[in-house]
């Protein structure tokens, strides 16, 4: 019986937002769990992204698509060891490549879910880049997910090079300026210059 609700439609359960909360609100708490500044991070993400997508005068159902993958973007990190995450982006290539793979893992979690099979692309290519080396398949240019390439920037300004985090301190300028030097490498520059926007 379960199986058969697997083959529907995903616009079949498009209006099961109760459901979906939930389901959000349980794996919050797993990544809370797990590490406060993933939780925070999460957050963070999901407010940029949704400003972004908004910026970008996407539909409303996309937005919202883009806010609930971009809250649950890291959730295959619960499955990487704290001391890995410890020392990211400082790994050696075995780390690397445990970490790597909290892409799939992330969209693994989520597969059986019938309210999050549109999420799942968002999630598990979030870690692709623009030029074609990222991973975990290597996409290139429109071929990544346009909601995956807006959370693949907002998640690497959270991470990397936001003025208000605590190991990277840089100003607003600089933030820009090292956006601005991936656009078209690592990011889609369309995506890039809507961020920018947002930002103000």
């Amino acid at each position: 019986m379960y199986m058969l609700t697997l083959m529907q439609d995903p616009e079949v359960y498009a209006g099961d937002t109760e459901t979906i909360n939930g389901i959000i609100a349980n794996f919050m708490q797993l990544i809370q769990l797990k590490n406060a500044k993933l939780f925070l991070h999460s957050h963070q993400v999901a407010n940029y992204a949704v400003s972004v997508a908004a910026k970008m005068r996407l539909p409303r159902e996309e937005i919202e698509r883009i806010r609930v993958a971009s809250l649950l973007h890291d959730v295959g990190q619960i499955t990487v060891p704290n001391q890995v995450l410890a020392k990211v982006p400082y790994l050696s290539t075995r780390e690397m490549s445990v970490y790597k793979n909290h892409c799939n893992a992330g969209s693994c979690m989520l597969e059986n879910i019938p309210c999050c099979q549109e999420l799942i692309p968002y999630i598990r290519f979030h870690h692709e880049r623009f030029d074609g080396t990222g991973y975990p398949k290597r996409l290139k240019g429109v071929n990544i997910p346009l909601g995956a390439r807006i959370i693949a920037v907002a998640n690497h300004y959270d991470r990397f090079i936001n003025p208000c985090t605590q190991h990277w301190v840089k100003t607003k300028d600089e933030a820009i300026r090292e956006l601005l030097s991936l656009s078209g490498t690592a990011f889609d520059s369309e995506v890039v210059r809507a961020f920018i926007d947002a930002l103000g």
